[in-house]
C-alpha cells in the first residue's frame, strides 16, 4: 500500500507509520522541516520493511498539500491512501486567542486536509483508496481552554464526512479517528506530572491514558484496509469510554418508579 501521511516525526504520526510499515509498504512521510525525529522514524520504518520517502513542507502554506502528494505519487506511482495528522494546539478561550493563532490552526487543521484531499483525489479515483484524517474527542465536545483547536476539529469531522459523501460514487472512502486522552508529544508535559496523570487515569473507564502504538495504530491500519471497504463518513471515538461515561459522575442512583 501507497501512503501519505502528514505529521509523521513524532507522537500519533511516527506511531501510526511504524504500524502501517511492513514489507510491500510504500510510505511517504510528510513533515514540517527537516529534523533527526523525522529521520529516526524513517529509518525505523525501514527497519520494518517498509520503502521510505520524505516530504517537507509547512502546511500552513496553501501550496504544500498539493506538492506533498506529487512528491508521493511520483516516488510510489500513486497512492492508496492519505492520513492526514499534522496539527498544532494553541491554548487560550475563544476571547483570549488573536486571529492569527485561529488562522493557523484552521490553516494546518482544516484547509491543510480539504487541499490534501483535493489534491489527491485523481489518486484515490484510480486506486479506489481511502483518506482518513486524525480529528480529536474535542471536535465531538467542547475542551475549554482550548477554542480554535476544539472548533477547528468539530470542522474536519464534518469535512471528512462530506468527503465521504460526495466522493462515495467514485469507490474512495473518507473516514476519521477522534483520540481520547493520549500520550502525544503535545500532551507529554501533562503527563510528566504524576499527579495530572492520575487524576486523569481517574475519568476514564479504562484507567489508563492511551498508547498511540498500542490503541491507535491498529485501528489506523483497519481503516487504510481493505477490511474498512464498505465504511466511510464514519468517526471512530477512541478514548477508552470517556465520553460516554458522563453519567456515572452523577452521584447517587435513581429510585425505581414512572416518570
Amino acid at each position: 500500500m501507497r501512503i501519505l501521511l502528514t505529521g509523521a516525526s513524532r507522537g500519533i504520526g511516527r506511531a501510526v507509520a511504524e504500524r502501517l510499515a511492513e514489507p510491500g509498504a510504500s510510505l511517504a512521510l510528510a513533515a514540517s522541516r527537516p529534523s533527526p525525529e523525522l529521520d529516526e522514524a524513517a529509518a525505523a520504518c525501514r527497519e520494518l520493511g517498509a520503502k521510505v520517502v520524505a516530504v517537507i513542507g509547512d502546511l500552513a502554506d496553501g501550496a504544500t498539500p498539493e506538492r506533498l502528494v506529487a512528491g508521493a505519487a511520483t516516488a510510489f506511482g500513486g497512492i492508496d491512501a492519505v492520513i492526514s495528522n499534522a496539527g498544532i494546539a494553541v491554548p487560550g478561550n475563544l476571547c483570549e486567542i488573536d486571529g492569527e493563532a485561529w488562522d493557523r490552526t484552521f490553516s494546518i487543521k482544516v484547509r491543510s486536509a480539504w487541499l490534501l484531499a483535493r489534491a489527491a483525489y485523481p489518486h484515490l479515483v484510480a486506486a479506489r483508496g481511502v483518506f482518513v484524517a486524525v480529528a480529536s474527542m474535542s471536535g465531538v465536545e467542547p475542551y475549554p481552554g482550548v477554542g480554535a483547536y476544539s472548533a477547528s476539529k468539530a470542522a474536519l469531522i464534518m469535512l471528512v464526512r462530506q468527503l465521504a459523501q460526495e466522493w462515495a460514487a467514485s469507490g474512495v472512502r473518507a473516514n476519521l479517528v477522534s483520540p481520547g486522552l493520549f500520550l502525544s508529544a503535545m500532551t507529554q508535559p501533562i503527563y510528566a506530572d504524576p499527579d495530572k496523570k492520575k487524576a486523569r487515569e481517574a475519568l476514564i473507564p479504562m484507567h489508563r491514558i492511551g498508547d498511540p502504538a498500542r490503541d491507535l495504530g491498529g485501528v489506523m491500519k483497519f481503516l487504510v484496509s481493505p477490511d474498512a471497504a464498505y465504511m466511510t463518513g464514519q468517526n471512530l471515538v477512541v478514548d477508552g469510554g470517556l465520553l460516554g461515561s458522563v453519567q456515572t459522575h452523577i452521584a447517587g442512583r435513581p429510585r425505581s418508579g414512572t416518570t
